[in-house]
């Protein structure tokens, strides 16, 4: 099964300006994404993004480069974009890999792929992890997801989901932040009304849901690599990689 990673990248970042460029083991993190996209069974792995200076830092890297809008409010909005300058065929899947997420594991790039694949009705595929720690639970940072026994996604929240009445979370599920879409998908995503939900949330998947189309949740079991949200995230990782 052939699909496509498009890493969104932009340099501005609230709360860690320049990230994606910060020096990991001598390679700037964005190469290192690219590395782990390149560990799937991708077909291709492009990199969108509006910053030349990203853009510059790939160059050599033989990695195709997309320059897209700098007005871009989220990583789906800038998939929309590629989608339609490259002119993906409706039937092609493209996986969402973060640009800030240097460990991610090629397997999982792959799981959600086949989960999308397989999922003929739905127009995204996205990841779960159960939740064991439960601080997690009541972090707002922690996004939870609850789903249906086919594996479609029912609500998203940063609220702790679904309600323990017994005060005991047995079922909690941590929502891994990738997504693959049918390419069809994203050719109307613009077009999607922005849901009170998704505003309310700050969670764009709600709005995916609330226009009435299904997400199908791949259950993952393994570790799923460290995103870098903060300066402690970057330092942890560049100790993970060095060893």
């Amino acid at each position: 099964m052939p699909f496509i990673v498009v890493i969104p990248a932009r340099y501005d970042s609230n709360r860690l300006p320049g990230k994606v460029l910060a020096d990991i083991a001598g390679k700037p993190m964005i190469a290192h994404v690219v590395d782990r996209a390149r560990e799937s069974s991708a077909s291709r792995v492009i990199v969108a993004t509006d910053d030349q200076r990203i853009a510059d830092a790939l160059d050599g890297l033989n990695c195709e480069v997309c320059m897209t809008s700098s007005e871009h409010e989220s990583g789906s909005d800038r998939l929309v974009e590629v989608v339609e300058k490259l002119a993906f065929d409706d039937d092609d899947i493209v996986v969402n890999v973060q640009g800030d997420e240097p460990l991610i594991p090629g397997a999982l790039i792959d799981q959600v792929a086949a989960a999308l694949d397989i999922a003929g009705d739905s127009v995204m595929s996205t990841a779960a992890k159960a939740i064991e720690d439960e601080a997690d639970i009541e972090n707002p940072n922690v996004v939870k997801v609850v789903f249906s026994h086919a594996g479609k996604a029912l609500y998203f929240s940063r609220a702790p989901i679904p309600y323990a009445r017994d005060e005991r979370y047995t079922n909690a599920w941590h929502h891994i932040g990738i997504y693959a879409y049918r390419a069809s998908f994203l050719k109307r995503y613009d077009q999607l009304v922005r849901s009170a939900i998704e505003q309310t949330e700050c969670l764009e998947q709600l709005r995916v849901l609330d226009n009435g189309d299904s997400i199908m949740v791949e259950i993952v079991d393994y570790d799923t690599g460290v995103g870098v949200d903060t300066a402690e995230d970057l330092e942890r990782v560049r100790r993970i990689v060095s060893g």
